[in-house]
């Protein structure tokens, strides 16, 4: 799934994302990209859990 996420913009947003994610799924697979400031994770749970934790985390998705 691929989330788009205005607020990512360093390797800090990078760690921060993939900890939440990975809180949630420790079995994630994250991967962002800053330039497009997109978002993809490979995770058995459902969107709207992963969305939910990277809301939690300070990073909502659009």
């Amino acid at each position: 799934m691929e989330f788009n996420i205005p607020a990512i913009s360093c390797g800090h947003c990078v760690r921060a994302v993939t900890e939440a994610v990975t809180q949630a799924d420790p079995q994630a697979q994250v991967s962002v990209d800053l330039t497009s400031k997109k978002v993809t994770v490979q995770t058995t749970r459902e969107r709207d859990a992963v969305a939910a934790a990277l809301a939690e985390a300070g990073y909502p998705v659009q």
